[in-house]
């Protein structure tokens, strides 16, 4: 699986940074029967809800369009906690 997540992160990373975004981690979990393919973004000034569904709007074509997991899952696109 993290072969799996790192080629995710290639395929993101450039599309994301058009939009001042960098990927900071991405992690795939099993929590019960829900898999979850958690995607965490980060900006210099932070990220508002809009950015992130832009980002969505971003990520998602890309993760259909590779199909690289076979199982199915939800995504998770949130935007790094500041403390």
């Amino acid at each position: 699986m993290d072969k799996i997540l790192e080629r995710i992160k290639e395929l993101i990373t450039e599309p994301i940074s058009k939009l001042d975004m960098v990927v900071d981690s991405i992690e795939y979990v099993k929590v019960g029967k829900t898999n979850s393919l958690n995607i965490v973004l980060d900006r210099v000034n932070g990220i508002d809800l809009d950015s992130i569904v832009e980002a969505t709007n971003i990520i998602n074509p890309i993760l259909d369009e590779y199909d690289l997991i076979d199982e199915s899952y939800v995504v998770d696109i949130s935007s790094k906690e500041r403390g």
